[in-house]
């Protein structure tokens, strides 16, 4: 997005986007515009909807419960979805909402929870983690909102896995394994689809382990030599794919 517009308020919005189009937003994004970001008529914002790019749009109508804006122009091309899956083990509601952002912002395509032995949370709420995504694309120019698929278990997971994915590599961030650089096992991967699994605090149990190490289509790498806590390897080995092998080169 031209940084002209960087500075404008970023909403995400469902209706389709074309130039000369005119859509009313809802009232919890009209309240946001009018009354906290007290914005006014002739006042311009940036909409989007994972379809149709960013476009500009400028307020015709400013009530506090309805919003009302014209397409002015598009601004940005629309981009595809990234391919990379995401996969991680639920975490407590701070840092559960902190790892949905975290592989927004850092291009993931798919993000799906997977339920282990030692998961912290069991019971999800799909909708909050939808809003989380949705807020991290707005604040960080993200165009293809990932979609965010129901939770799963480990096991129905790896069991689906090559019917699914077909022949996709799950990574897998493994503490058990020798401290080491991943970045020649990951540069090996290059072109071909790619997952990201990480597990809970605590780790994958040693049967959980033992499994994902005898299928023939994960790959366990080492974050190095400290114990990382569940989301901070989560952005760690987000970082290393896509500097690798994704779309960082």
């Amino acid at each position: 997005m031209p940084r002209t517009h960087a500075a404008l308020p970023r909403l995400h919005v469902e209706p389709d986007l074309s130039a000369g189009a005119q859509l009313t937003l809802g009232k919890e994004q009209s309240l946001y515009l009018a009354a906290v970001l007290r914005k006014s008529v002739g006042d311009e914002v940036v909409l989007f909807n994972g379809r149709d790019g960013a476009w500009l749009a400028r307020l015709t109508g400013d009530a506090k419960k309805s919003v009302a804006l014209q397409l002015i122009e598009q601004i940005a091309a629309q981009t595809p979805r990234a391919d990379l899956w995401y996969g991680f083990a639920p975490l407590k509601t701070e840092r559960l909402d902190y790892m949905i952002q975290k592989a927004t912002e850092m291009g993931a395509g798919t993000i799906q929870p997977v339920l282990t032995k030692f998961t912290q949370v069991s019971r999800l709420k799909h909708e909050r983690l939808v809003a989380n995504a949705i807020e991290a694309a707005e604040q960080c120019e993200v165009l293809s909102v990932p979609d965010i698929v129901p939770e799963t278990t480990l096991e129905r997971l790896l069991h689906a896995w090559p019917e699914e994915h077909g022949n996709r590599q799950l990574i897998f961030a493994d503490e058990g394994e020798d401290a080491s650089s991943p970045a020649e096992l990951l540069a090996g991967l290059s072109g071909k689809p790619i997952g990201l699994l990480i597990g809970p605090e605590g780790g994958f149990s040693n049967d959980e382990r033992a499994r994902l190490h005898a299928l023939p289509f994960v790959v366990p790498i080492s974050l190095g030599p400290r114990i990382l806590r569940a989301d901070t390897a989560a952005v760690a080995a987000l970082a290393i794919i896509q500097a690798i092998i994704g779309d960082w080169r």
